[in-house]
């Protein structure tokens, strides 16, 4: 993501934590899985440049869904933090379809970075 001294902080909930923070700051219903806040936009982002924001991720969200998925909870919960870190970085998936096809495609690359 060419950003070496960024920063970042990571909040690990449940559902009900999740689902509050999704209705407070979002204005949706309902639990989620990830949600970022990205600090480098803003009126307030040059003051702290290398803060790239949040990512908070609901652990049983990540357990039920890689149990669907047939993967680990480890697993689900890389994707789902790769997925926050893509935010961070601008990368949106509700936009447009092209969109969403580059930030998959962006996932699957940083995914194999981390695995290897």
């Amino acid at each position: 993501m060419d950003c070496p001294d960024g920063e970042l902080s990571i909040l690990i909930v449940d559902d009900i934590q999740i689902e509050a923070l999704n209705r407070k700051y979002l204005d949706r219903l309902g639990p989620t899985n990830v949600i970022a806040f990205p600090m480098r936009e803003g009126r307030f982002s040059n003051i702290t440049p290398r803060l790239l924001g949040d990512v908070v991720i609901s652990v049983e969200a990540a357990v039920r869904e890689g149990e669907l998925a047939k993967i680990s909870m480890e697993d689900r919960f890389d994707q789902l933090l790769i997925h926050g870190i893509l935010h961070l970085f601008g990368y949106d998936h509700e936009k447009s379809e092209q969109d969403a096809q580059q930030m998959e495609k962006k996932s699957d690359e940083l995914l194999d970075v981390l695995r290897n």
